[in-house]
């Protein structure tokens, strides 16, 4: 089964640091057509992006601008060495370039001698000798830059590489080696284990030592034990550490639900293919040439491959029917709740998972419940009591963790008298006891996500759960908080299966013998033998999922569905459905009809309810026709819609009844659809035109992709006044756009990417007033409507791959366009000419602009607040910015080749400037409004002049490896002995703990003693962390291939008085990686004596004489904490014990209340020191604001560290957001993004 997905709004690309996997420099004459492009190519099939110059379309020999931004920009480069590679100049300046990156960021190089020995690279010998004599004679007068060229090639071929003499010459064997050394480099395989794998090092352990590693037989190992108990974790967990001593790795999920799907076994074949051999092109449609192509390609390899839920034999025979499959050294690991399921396999080793122990289960429960390793004081006997019930089970612990967080005493009495009740201990009763609790409608969204849409996306979900009258937002929410459904990293449902079972078991309880009677039939064969029967459905039933486990269709009557009148689900793939189609229910909120045989809907389906429409991959020519009735005498006729001649007002909104006498009229009867928001064509290869929309009034979303046939968008679009998606992505066919198209005043987003014909768009696109998103790239488009100037909510416009087709000339008139002083009154009216005057934000990210080519003006946005000019080819910025007098924030990410950032207006608050590897200079005003700095990564930054660190300030500047001594100790030692009422954040390259701090540790943790105070407040508390990232911080690769950074983490521990709290210091969520020591700097302030911690609950701590408090950080596994450090400032010299050591006074008449008044920590608002102030923490750590949840990002003052900024409390992912609007590299102007 195709699972149905919301269509997004945005194509999302890549938002990584690097331009390129890999930066391939060779001499073209000698390697270009043979082993360069045989590598080029391997690179390409296994999904690098791989960066190769075609120096055969350039003449001489200098080095371009491209060529050295590509290099700086890559992950790798491999320089392919060979006889003639030294005679060019270009060759050496690019391993030059190479080199000094490898020294001087996080950049890996390694070397291909190809017909060349290294030792004539390392010594300049051979026909490297006579390349070098020419170069000294043609550059005498430079000869630093031969010397520079010489110690590149000595140091490179000092490198560890590949040597073709080594293989024999054999190119295609060195080209493997290569391609698995940088996939192993690339894409590590790393799977999310979860948070808290309490007692799993253990099992691993022991896992490990049946799996006989250092034997080179071919071993299999069934992981078993009852649901919930951890199988799945733990073959994770086995595969994250052993993966890496194979050839090729596979681990493929939930193999019981995917072989239940259409053609799910064929899949299941494919992906394991592909994940060892890296070939998606697989030509195969049946399970028997699936078992051929994994003997066939499978036999001579080493590879691990993990079966995950298995619980038939055919599974196995379709997967891993035999060892002889595999090559020596093999091994085959399959979870399952049947331990005997593998003995067709032959000699298998098997682990049982046994129950956590009670220290475990308790540690366990304790972090779902209570977010820290053991229970709340007067909470530790009723969690002993809780936990004894779960028998030791895991998601029994996670699950009712959750479900009694944040609840009363009296709530947790309840729930363990109503587990006492249960002398069994059955682990589904026990769970059960959190559903109990559930309103009517948050229960009928369990059981609907339970039986029909895991997997699903939310968004597409949460529609059709809406036009049932239920209310997802909240039920969705409710059930996400209680860990019973979880919401994935790319916005889908998942649900463990015990759970899952849990609801199809309510279903299925309240009608044992009969299927019918069921409220929801989600198994194949259940809903087959119901609609078979006569007398079998019945008006129970709300929900019906007939989905064929193979390509076989199913013949059906309409009939069957005669008795089903509430049926509101239903979802038919691959059926083909014949008889009267008014029988089935008017009650359907939700079809889903994948190949669906008919050419035409018919006109007596009744769907005036449907809200989702799911046709992919149909055989529709026409979706649905109109009834056309010519010179009809009407003395009277009740119309749901008439429409007459031309008219444009073709539809009410309520239906009328209208009374025509002896009328002679040509009218058109058409059914509407009234609430209908989601329909989905996408794939439908015979459909040549899209229906006629005067069915659809209320038409959110159109998806057409993929509908290569379609030739025209029907004129009734512009009829739509609800549409906001409008997804035309590659219909190739399509040769224009209706005019009408303008009038869709409602439309954010326009998606016209890969339209191959497609050459112009309509002029009056400008009409289109809350247009925020058009994607034209792969169009044959050359020029956008000049129209386009006069939209006022751009929030994206994606020129990708459309570059190359745009000219200087033309992309110059167009940027001439969006400045104010070149529009002319004449011809725009004065709502135009003022509307444009008052541009708030601006964005031309990537759109190859420098100070040369395409010069901007900007001076004409007077009121201009927010610019993006990420990922452009400016040395120094336009002039024109200086003039900008409201700018607040300027984002210059990856523009390598800027090297001085000055005049900037003072108005400034968030500059944005990661990535900018050649920036030196970096200067404001001594008026500067500056807050938040972003500089990770500019490795050749030196100074940073007017930079006022004694404000509110955030400052990164990890990666900054070069910065002036001075400056560097002008940044340690500002906060040393003044006080501001602020709080200020500092990330600096650095190794040791500034000298003024009073409380130094080596390791990750530090406690220290209050000292008595006889007068007096503590006003500040300091607290710092030196940290360095591991070899692999660059690459935490979790599910489905999500990267997360590490952060800051940090415990609070009152020990004398028992408080704990986890709580995140407002650091950036994505770290530059540096492989160097970082310290993170963090200045805190106390109110009265009282700073707040906050975490998942709210608490206040009080800093009592003699109290030992300890601080415990954590980055994360993939980065170390070396060293930490705490120390206080008071207001009064006047220290009375042996701890006074600990702290330093500042001069109190600098101290007043007033001051803290601003400072103040107020509940349900971001304090000022940075942290979230809301009692909802999510799983993974990310802060919430006002019952928000953050999506990856950390709150500070409001702004967001993610590679942008964000300010005013909302976030969204990889979006710079000022004021409630989101950049996407382009062109942002007023307005909210949902």
């Amino acid at each position: 089964m195709v699972t149905p997905t919301l269509p997004s709004s945005v194509e999302h690309s890549s938002n990584h640091e690097w331009d390129y996997d890999i930066f391939l420099s060779f001499r073209g004459e000698d390697t270009r057509k043979s082993f360069v492009d045989h590598l080029y190519s391997a690179l390409v099939r296994v999904g690098i992006d791989a960066f190769r110059d075609d120096d055969t379309l350039r003449r001489g020999e200098n080095i371009s601008t491209e060529q050295l931004n590509a290099i700086r920009g890559s992950r790798i480069s491999i320089v392919v060495f060979s006889q003639g590679y030294a005679s060019s100049k270009r060759c050496l300046e690019e391993l030059a370039e190479i080199v000094r990156c490898k020294n001087t960021k996080r950049h890996t190089f390694f070397p291909v001698f190809y017909d060349v020995s290294p030792t004539d690279v390392r010594n300049q010998t051979g026909t490297f000798a006579e390349s070098f004599a020419r170069h000294e004679e043609r550059f005498q007068k430079d000869m630093m830059r031969v010397k520079r060229w010489r110690a590149a090639l000595t140091e490179a071929a000092n490198c560890s590489g590949w040597d073709l003499e080594t293989v024999n010459g054999y190119e295609a064997k060195c080209v493997d080696e290569i391609i698995k050394e940088i996939l192993h480099r690339l894409k590590p395989n790393r799977l999310n284990v979860g948070k808290h794998p309490i007692g799993l090092d253990s099992r691993v352990g022991e896992m490990k030592a049946l799996l006989h590693l250092e034997k080179n037989d071919i071993r299999i190992v069934s992981i078993h034990g009852m649901s919930g108990i951890g199988k799945t974790v733990i073959a994770k967990a086995v595969y994250n550490q052993v993966s890496d001593g194979f050839e090729g790795s596979s681990f493929l999920r939930d193999i019981k639900e995917t072989s239940r799907q259409s053609d799910g076994l064929v899949k299941l074949q494919k992906n394991l293919l592909i994940d060892i051999l890296k070939n998606r092109d697989l030509p195969f449609e049946n399970v028997d040439r699936g078992i051929c192509l994994i003997k066939d390609c499978l036999a001579e390899k080493k590879v691990l491959v993990i079966l995950d839920d298995v619980d038939h034999v055919d599974q196995l025979n379709a997967l891993a029917g035999n060892t002889d499959w595999f090559g020596p050294g093999s091994r085959i690991i399959a979870t399952t709740k049947d331990e005997d399921l593998l003995k067709q396999l032959g000699n298998y080793e098997k682990y049982k998972v046994e129950e956590l122990t009670c220290t475990d289960s308790l540690e366990l429960f304790s972090w779902h419940a209570f977010k820290m390793p053991h229970p709340m004081e007067d909470y530790h006997e009723l969690s002993i009591s809780v936990v004894k019930y779960t028998r030791g089970n895991p998601l029994a612990l996670k699950v009712l963790g959750s479900f009694l967080m944040e609840k009363s005493i009296i709530e947790w009495k309840s729930t363990v008298e109503e587990l006492q009740k249960m002398p069994d201990r059955d682990i589904q009763k026990v769970l059960q006891v959190s559903f109990d609790s559930l309103d009517k409608a948050t229960m009928n969204i369990f059981l609907d996500i339970a039986c029909f849409f895991i997997g699903m996306d939310a968004k597409y979900v949460a529609k059709i759960l809406h036009g049932c009258g239920f209310f997802p937002d909240i039920g969705i929410s409710i059930l996400a908080r209680r860990s019973v459904v979880i919401i994935d990293l790319h916005g889908k449902l998942r649900m463990h299966d015990l759970i899952r079972d849990i609801g199809r078991e309510i279903v299925c309880k309240s009608s044992r013998k009969d299927p019918g009677r069921r409220s929801r039939l989600w198994f194949y064969e259940d809903a087959l033998n119901v609609l078979h029967s006569e007398h079998m459905g019945s008006e129970v039933v709300q929900g019906l999922m007939l989905n064929p486990p193979s390509l076989a269709d199913i013949h059906l009557k309409t009939d069957a569905f005669a008795k089903m009148n509430n049926l509101r689900l239903l979802q038919i793939n691959n059926v083909h459905l014949t008889g009267r189609f008014e029988l089935l229910s008017k009650e359907l909120r939700w079809l889903c009809w994948h190949n669906c045989p008919l050419k035409i809907l018919p006109q007596n389906f009744r769907l005036g309810n449907l809200v989702v429409l799911d046709l992919q991959h149909s055989n529709f020519k026409e979706v649905w026709k109109e009834n056309r009735v010519t010179n009809f005498t009407v003395p009277y006729i009740p119309l749901l819609m008439l429409v007459i001649g031309s008219t444009k007002s073709f539809c009410s909104h309520t239906p009328k009844v209208l009374a025509i006498p002896k009328l002679s009229v040509v009218i058109y009867i058409i059914q509407v659809f009234n609430k209908l928001k989601v329909l989905n064509l996408s794939y439908s290869k015979n459909l040549c035109k899209s229906p006629c929309f005067s069915q659809v009034p209320h038409l959110e979303i159109l998806v057409l992709e993929g509908c290569i046939n379609l030739i025209e968008l029907h004129d009734s679009v512009q009829y739509l006044e609800g549409l906001v998606l409008l997804n035309l992505k590659g219909c190739k066919n399509l040769r224009n756009l209706p005019k009408s198209i303008s009038k869709l005043e409602s439309l954010k987003t326009l998606n016209l990417s890969g339209c191959l014909q497609l050459e112009k768009l309509p002029e009056n696109l400008g009409n289109m007033i809350a247009s925020k998103e058009l994607f034209v790239g792969g169009t044959a488009i050359k020029q956008l409507a000049s129209s386009l100037i006069f939209l006022m909510n751009w929030k994206g416009l994606s020129l990708s791959e459309c570059k190359e087709k745009f000219s200087g000339s033309w992309l110059s008139r167009f940027f001439s366009w969006l400045s104010p002083r070149s529009l002319n009154p004449r011809t725009l009216s004065q709502a135009s000419v003022s509307g444009y005057g008052t541009l708030g934000k601006l964005a031309l990210r990537d759109c190859n602009l420098s100070e040369d080519k395409i010069p901007l003006d900007l001076g004409g946005f007077s009121c201009l607040q927010g610019l993006d000019l990420s990922e452009n080819n400016f040395r120094i910025l336009p002039e024109s910015i200086n003039g900008l007098s409201k700018l607040k924030s300027l984002f210059l990410q990856q523009n390598k080749s800027l090297y001085l950032i000055s005049g900037l207006p003072a108005s400034i608050q968030i500059l944005s400037a990661w990535g900018c590897s050649s920036l030196e200079i970096l200067s404001f005003s001594s008026s500067s409004e500056l807050a938040v700095l972003y500089l990770g990564g500019c490795c050749n930054l030196v100074d940073i002049q007017g930079l006022n660190l004694e404000s509110n300030i955030q400052v990164d500047l990890v990666g900054c490896n070069n910065l002036s001594s001075d400056f560097s100790k002008s940044v340690l030692q500002c906060t040393r002995t003044n006080y501001a009422p602020c709080s200020s954040l500092i990330i600096f390259p650095t190794s040791e703990i500034p000298n003024w701090f009073s409380n130094k540790e080596m390791g990750s943790s530090i406690s220290f003693h209050v000292p008595s105070l006889s007068e007096g407040d503590f006003r500040i508390l300091y607290i710092c962390v030196v940290y360095t990232c591991t070899e692999t911080s660059h690459m935490w690769w979790l599910e489905d291939n999500y990267i997360e950074w590490p952060r800051i983490k940090m415990e609070v521990h009152n020990k004398t008085k028992g408080y704990q709290q986890v709580i995140l210091p407002a650091a950036p969520s994505s770290l530059h990686v540096s492989y160097l020591d970082n310290l993170f700097l963090f200045q805190w302030s106390i109110l009265r004596n009282k700073f707040v911690m906050l975490g998942n609950s709210i608490k206040i701590m009080e800093l009592v004489s003699g109290d030992e408090i300890k601080f415990s950080f954590d980055l994360g596994a993939f980065a170390e904490v070396k060293k930490c450090g705490v120390h206080v400032l008071v207001d009064a010299p006047n220290i009375t014990d042996k701890n006074a050591s600990d702290i330093q006074y500042i001069c109190s008449d600098a101290v007043t209340d007033r001051v803290f008044e601003d400072d103040a920590f107020v509940v349900d608002e971001v304090s000022e020191s940075g942290f979230s102030i809301d009692s909802k923490v999510c799983e993974n750590d990310h802060i919430s604001t006002k019952d928000e949840i953050f999506d990856g990002d950390v709150a500070t003052n409001g702004v967001v560290f993610e590679g942008h900024v964000a300010t005013h409390d909302e976030v969204f992912e990889d979006d710079a957001n000022i004021d409630g609007v989101v950049f996407e590299g382009h062109v942002a102007i007023d307005g909210k993004v949902p």
